[in-house]
């Protein structure tokens, strides 16, 4: 490496995971071209990789958030394109970082030239899940289990649920920096099955649960939810009190695979699949999109979420090129059913191009993955850097509603790293 090239992360070489960075290169030549790299490793040891060319001003400088990459793993202007663009050299690989007490360690490197040139310079940066003084408890109590984080400070705090289709601490301890108290619960502690029916009222103790935190002070909690814990998210505000709001993202509108059960009767049947309709891609991949029935046909009336009678507030939140569901359409269904009703408690988001899984911001995107109820790849669906853009937008959105909506008292805290 030469002493004289330096690599820079601003503001520093540690952040919190949904903060950005500006990546700069300084001490080369004139118009120089280097590539600009980064790898990381995620939880079940894979390692995924980017790389971009750049080209160096007539002062030896390259700034990411100023110029254009080249070419790569992405083009144009990209700030945070070395962290959204990592990919594994195998396909269908999702990043795992779902563990809230150890950061996310990204290399950044510079190379000469555009292909395996010479490392010119390197530095270590450190993307940490949980700011200083927000508590991590793992909770079982009653039916349910999770992961509470708590903010630093007396509080009162508002209260969220985040139901996350498999077990994951990454969104609910970035929100409990943010001044949240929140409960992380999977809708899956095990591998999914059409024959076992799920118990709502499971998902009711960790909503009164929460209420009884004593750092709680909105009347209301909130529920986050993604995918299969859309429908659960929208079950507990149509059936369950005390849920104020509702952040759904790219769910159903009905039920999907396991019949819903509440106190001891079934409430809800599951949506009919038919497999026939999946779609096979020359990735190795499957497209999902259309195996579920439609939640308007007359026969699966019984299979819908009656939205119409909840007293919360909601974010509906769709990607129009979700190759999963037609997550647009539910979104569609519900604003009409609930205008129909005269209801005029909801928001709507759509990201035109965004895929599937919409996630906190600065992660690597995942085009496609294996599934955890069927068990083969599936393509999600999104332009990269389109839905990279859509995290960073829907991450602040998401705050504002669930502050908007879960107010208390004044004397809060947010941690900071």
């Amino acid at each position: 490496m030469s002493s004289q090239i330096r690599l820079r992360l601003l503001p520093g070489v540690r952040c919190l995971f949904d903060e950005p960075i500006q990546v700069k290169v300084a001490g080369l030549k004139p118009r120089q071209v280097v590539s600009v790299r980064a790898r990381a490793t995620d939880e079940k040891g894979l390692e995924f990789r980017s790389s971009a060319t750049y080209r160096a001003d007539g002062s030896g400088f390259i700034h990411l958030d100023r110029d254009p990459s080249l070419g790569g793993s992405y083009v144009g202007v990209e700030p945070m394109g070395l962290l959204w663009s990592l990919r594994a050299e195998k396909l269908h690989q999702y990043f795992f970082k779902n563990k809230a007490l150890e950061p996310l360690v990204v290399k950044f490197s510079v190379h000469e030239g555009d292909e395996q040139g010479r490392m010119l310079a390197e530095e270590t940066h450190e993307r940490f899940l949980i700011g200083d003084g927000v508590s991590r408890f793992s909770v079982k109590e009653g039916n349910f289990e999770g992961v509470l984080f708590t903010p630093p400070g007396q509080g009162p705090f508002p209260a969220v649920l985040d139901l996350c289709t498999f077990m994951s601490e990454k969104r609910a301890s970035l929100l409990a920096n943010k001044g949240f108290v929140v409960l992380a619960v999977a809708v899956h502690t095990e591998k999914p099955s059409n024959n076992k029916p799920m118990h709502l009222d499971h998902f009711k103790e960790a909503v009164d649960f929460l209420q009884r935190q004593p750092k709680v002070g909105s009347k209301g909690v909130g529920i986050i939810s993604r995918s299969k814990g859309g429908d659960v998210a929208l079950s507990l505000a149509a059936f369950v009190s005390g849920v104020a709001a509702v952040v759904w993202i790219n769910g159903c509108s009905a039920v999907v695979g396991s019949p819903l059960y509440f106190k001891n009767q079934e409430i809800l049947s599951p949506l009919p699949v038919d497999w026939s309709k999946e779609i096979s891609h020359e990735s190795g991949a499957s497209i999902v999109r259309y195996v579920l029935g439609d939640p308007r046909a007359e026969e699966n009336r019984g299979t819908v979420v009656p939205v119409e009678q909840a007293q919360a507030s909601f974010l509906f939140v769709a990607s129009g090129n979700d190759l999963h569901w037609d997550s647009e359409g539910y979104m569609d269904e519900m604003v009409e059913r609930l205008k129909h009703h005269g209801k005029k408690n909801f928001e709507t988001v759509c990201y035109p191009k965004a895929g599937h899984l919409l996630e906190p911001p600065y992660g690597p995107f995942c085009p496609s993955a294996t599934h955890g109820r069927i068990s083969t790849p599936v393509l999600w669906g999104g332009e990269p850097s389109v839905h990279a853009a859509a995290e960073v937008h829907l991450w602040k959105k998401i705050q504002e509603f669930l502050t908007d909506h879960l107010r208390c008292g004044s004397k809060q805290s947010k941690a900071q790293l």
